[in-house]
């Protein structure tokens, strides 16, 4: 009996789930569906939580796999009857932000970098370089948007064109899932949905975040001095660990810091 009433009385629970890095499937990326699906559900559903904590410092990545994740926590939050707190490290940016936006409040470091709700899509041109050392490009299609943005083949507006609708409707759910995630709480002000990004205290102002605040501090202000913390994160593979795939880590680490300089990190 004892020992029931001590397991009864143990201080709350707090669940830290660990986001940091790109948004990707594969290999491309730490961040996936794929890869957080168990750990996710491990942090709902073990312990019985007090809350969940999402410690988030990431660029961005797939809009669809930052979708896919944020889903997974929302059902998740509302079956287990968990709130989730996020806090953002370095920065929650474009994808990262989305992930931000499956809490149900969010806070960040004075110096984080929070926003960038865009869409974008780059990519290089070859046909140039090809021409002048006489290499001859030859496509074969049964569809006329087959070969759309061939990096080796001069650029078409109809092209250019229709990818920009694509990336517009992306945009369009992205803004639909922090308009639903924070309402009431975003300002009205034209430059949210730009692509902008800023420091956590405009930031606060704009809505975007609740406050400056971090992850120990305030969950012992919300749950006593004795909270406990359990931390969660996706695992390496064991060839990870030793060194396997040196290649694809090598141009994953490239594309992630190239996505973290865009703000300045």
């Amino acid at each position: 009996m004892d020992i029931l009433n001590r397991i009864r009385k143990r201080p709350p629970l707090v669940a830290v789930i660990r986001l940091h890095g790109m948004i990707a499937s594969g290999r491309r990326g730490p961040l996936s569906d794929e890869a957080l699906a168990p750990v996710i559900e491990k942090a709902f559903r073990k312990g019985k939580p007090a809350a969940v904590a999402l410690m988030i410092n990431s660029p961005g990545g797939s809009p669809v796999q930052s979708s896919l994740i944020a889903a997974r926590i929302r059902r998740l939050s509302e079956e287990k009857g968990v709130p989730v707190v996020a806090f953002v490290e370095d920065t929650a940016a474009s994808g990262g932000y989305w992930l931000a936006c499956a809490a149900e409040e969010i806070f960040a470091d004075r110096a984080s970098v929070v926003g960038s709700i865009g869409v974008i899509s780059a990519g290089f041109g070859a046909h140039v370089l090809l021409a002048r050392q006489g290499v001859e490009r030859r496509v074969h299609t049964s569809g006329k948007s087959k070969s759309m943005l061939d990096p080796f083949q001069p650029e078409k507006e109809e092209d250019v064109i229709r990818l920009k609708s694509l990336l517009e409707d992306i945009h369009v759910a992205f803004v639909d899932h922090v308009v639903e995630r924070r309402t009431g709480k975003l300002k009205d002000d034209d430059r949210i949905f730009t692509g902008e990004f800023w420091l956590a205290n405009k930031a606060e102002e704009l809505g975007l975040i609740d406050g400056i605040a971090h992850l120990v501090p305030e969950m012992k202000a919300r749950f006593g001095d004795k909270v406990r913390f359990r931390r969660y994160g996706p695992r390496r593979g064991w060839m990870s660990r030793i060194g396997a795939n040196i290649v694809v880590d090598t141009l994953a680490g490239i594309e992630e810091r190239a996505a973290y300089a865009r703000f300045g990190l």
